[in-house]
């Protein structure tokens, strides 16, 4: 079992927003919500692929490039006017 490999494809905004998502939490008080030491293991490997699989992550735009996939990935608005989609 140890020598399966399980491959996780991600678009690459989705892998752009998750790799600064999982910095964030490596980095800061966000790490709270780990309880357990082994999950660090694979978070760790992950954060590491999706770096080196990223090249804009290091690219001078980076904050512009991350702010485009967030507003790619986010749900659209709903221009409902502030009505319920009960209401009719």
């Amino acid at each position: 079992m140890d020598d399966e490999q399980i491959t996780i494809k991600l678009t690459p905004d989705k892998a752009l927003v998750l790799s600064d998502w999982l910095e964030r939490v490596q980095m800061t008080g966000l790490s709270g919500l780990v309880d357990d030491e082994a999950v660090w293991a694979p978070i760790h490997r992950l954060a590491g692929t999706l770096d080196k699989a990223l090249p804009g992550v290091f690219a001078a735009d980076y904050a512009e490039r991350l702010e485009a996939a967030r507003r790619r990935l986010r749900p659209p608005a709903d221009d409902g006017g502030g009505e319920s989609e009960d209401s009719g």
